[in-house]
């Protein structure tokens, strides 16, 4: 099974695929992929900080 990617290595490849977006002319099916890969790591990493706000949340409710 793969390692679940983390919050930190889905940005750093987001922002590679970004600079390959601005900097490269790329083939169709090649821009196609990478905007589905980035499309997936921007869910990903959302899926992240919700996850984190709720987890924080319920840790400052059992505090007050």
């Amino acid at each position: 099974m793969a390692k679940e990617q983390t919050y930190g290595e889905a940005m750093v490849e987001l922002r590679q695929i970004m600079e390959r977006l601005e900097n490269d002319s790329l083939d169709v099916d090649v821009l196609m992929q990478e905007v589905k890969r980035a499309s997936e790591l921007i869910k990903t990493c959302k899926d992240k900080l919700y996850n984190t706000n709720e987890d924080i949340q319920k840790i400052l409710d059992k505090i007050e």
